[in-house]
């Protein structure tokens, strides 16, 4: 049996991609594995990130690695697709010769073709499973229509393209049945769902839709463009208990300038009374949310806005990403890379350095109060679970000591008995 390992480096929307990809192969009866690092395999597929440096520093070392692997005879062919490989093609394919083949984003029949295989169209809704079996990420569109200046992901991945709310919901619907408890859903961009397709803001019917899957507990909604974002979808979150009282909306900065160079679309005004709606409808939510220190011209006083308003604010969730001045991007054409390199790292430490301490005051508050929590696994004496304000891999987990029988996949009403910065400890509350 020809045996296919597929690599998957960068995003979640990335890992949906290698998902699919999986299923093609499982079902023309090759045996798969994802992410096997020490298992060889005749084909490997390495699923690329090339968003920022670090991500295609990780990208290129992965493939050097493995030609090393098939130099040494522990594979036949060796495979790159993903976002690396659709902006450097050329490049790599003059550097790094023992590579087989490069393929873009859209090349998933021309890999399949390459490994000796070819595309089913009646399995283009089915996925190989990789994360934990009670969750599933539901990649809903591919692209963006956005302008940002610095990003270069129109650049990849193109313009915005909508999936079917058909579609999705064969896709949900097969998740479902296999016992995905919690459905992730992702994109480039959530807010702008359906505009290509429906020539409307489609996330609401998409949502009522999935609320009708009896089987899925959670509905959790990940990278929402704060412009133009659809009032109605906080109306449903508030009134669903599926979906999850979360939202990830990465807002980048906060002053005005800022924003404008960046092209996000919006002022600080507006950002405010879009994350004011969320709070006042919602008060429980969780909203995470991405800023960039050291964009070009961001000056000392920008950066102190910026601070200013995240200690006022208090995301639950934040996450901070130096200023990548990267080729093709407007402000990699049009604006100096003007902040060194020391100080965008500096400030972005102390972004997180304030966040801690605003994420152990949350956390706090959470003592003796009583949550229904997901078990993702077991671990070093724990099982470790997330309460709906809480996606996995990137915030906080629920430890709570091993010593009855929890079930992975499950949900329990557990009461925090104790808080760190980005952890809660507690106890499953007997009925």
């Amino acid at each position: 049996m020809m045996t296919v390992n597929i690599l998957t480096l960068g995003c979640s929307k990335n890992l949906v991609d290698s998902e699919h990809l999986l299923a093609q192969f499982r079902a023309a009866g090759y045996r798969v594995m994802h992410n096997e690092y020490e298992i060889p395999a005749r084909i490997v597929i390495i699923n690329t990130c090339g968003f920022i440096l670090d991500a295609k520093e990780e990208s290129v070392d992965t493939i050097l690695a493995y030609i090393e692997e098939k130099k040494r005879g522990n594979l036949e062919k060796l495979f790159v697709m993903g976002c690396l490989s659709e902006r450097y093609k050329d490049e790599l394919q003059s550097e790094m010769k023992e590579v087989d083949g490069f393929f873009g984003v859209w090349d998933m029949p021309r890999i399949l073709e390459a490994a000796g295989s070819k595309l089913d169209h009646l399995l283009l809704t089915d996925r190989e499973i990789t994360t934990p079996s009670h969750y599933a990420y539901l990649k809903i569109s591919e692209g963006c229509n956005r302008t940002c200046s610095f990003c270069a992901i129109p650049g990849i991945r193109g313009k915005q393209q909508s999936l079917s709310v058909e579609s999705l919901m064969s896709e949900a619907e097969k998740l479902a049945a296999k016992g995905v408890k919690e459905l992730i859903l992702i994109a480039q961009d959530l807010t702008d769902y359906g505009t290509d397709l429906y020539r409307k803001r489609a996330l609401p019917l998409l949502l009522r839709e999935l609320l009708g899957i009896r089987e899925l507990e959670w509905i959790r909604l990940h990278y929402a463009y704060p412009t133009g974002f659809p009032g109605e979808v906080i109306e449903l979150m508030a009134t669903s208990e599926k979906i999850c009282n979360y939202m990830d909306i990465p807002i980048q900065h906060i002053s005005d300038n800022v924003l404008a160079d960046m092209g996000r679309g919006h002022n600080r005004k507006k950002l405010e009374s879009l994350l004011g709606s969320f709070r006042e409808k919602i008060p429980d939510v969780a909203l995470r949310t991405t800023v960039m220190t050291g964009f070009p011209g961001e000056t000392e006083e920008n950066f102190m806005e910026l601070m200013k308003f995240l200690a006022d604010f208090r995301f639950e969730r934040l996450g901070v990403f130096p200023y990548s001045h990267e080729e093709d991007t407007p402000a990699f054409r049009n604006l100096e890379d003007s902040v060194p390199d020391k100080v965008k790292s500096e400030r972005a430490r102390l972004v997180m350095e304030q966040q801690q301490e605003i994420s152990l005051e949350l956390n706090q508050a959470r003592i003796g109060r009583l949550f229904k929590v997901l078990i993702d696994r077991e671990e070093g004496g724990y099982y470790v679970g997330r309460t709906q304000y809480d996606s996995p891999e990137v915030d906080n987990e629920v430890l709570i000591p091993a010593d009855q029988l929890l079930i992975p996949g499950k949900f329990y009403q557990v009461r925090i008995s104790g808080a760190g910065e980005f952890d809660l400890q507690g106890m499953v509350e007997k009925s």
